[in-house]
């Protein structure tokens, strides 16, 4: 590349032209490269896959909405329970792999939430969602 010219007379001043010709090859190989492979991402086997008429099924999981408010009561789909009652529903609700939809007021101690928590998990219950109020 010449960043200059080779005669003495000139003013020593350096080329204010770019080369293009090295940047118009390679943007012409990865134009080749492209026109190559991009017919590869658009071919697939064909199947003849069989035709049936089953309809979706809408297998929605059961739904456990569980609240504390700030003394620490217990609510069990909007039902006040007592806590002794609550590994008893955890157990009866844990064969239909159910989601727990957990609120608590924020005024609750800690150790509530974790002795909820730490119940359904004993009760396999795996799926455990905490809700929250959105801030204005």
């Amino acid at each position: 590349m010449a960043f200059g010219s080779f005669d003495e007379s000139g003013s020593g001043q350096p080329m204010a032209e770019i080369n293009t010709t090295p940047l118009v090859d390679v943007m012409l190989v990865l134009l080749v490269i492209f026109i190559i492979t991009a017919p590869l991402f658009h071919q697939a086997v064909p199947i003849d896959l069989p035709q049936v008429s089953a309809s979706k099924l809408d297998d929605k999981p059961e739904v456990i909405q569980l609240a504390i408010d700030g003394e620490g009561q217990i609510f069990w789909n909007g039902e006040a329970i007592h806590r002794d009652a609550l590994d008893k529903h955890f157990a009866a609700a844990s064969a239909r792999q159910p989601e727990l939809h957990l609120r608590a007021d924020r005024k609750v101690a800690y150790e509530k939430v974790a002795d909820v928590m730490a119940a359904a998990q004993r009760a396999s219950i795996v799926k455990i969602a905490f809700l929250t109020q959105p801030t204005p």
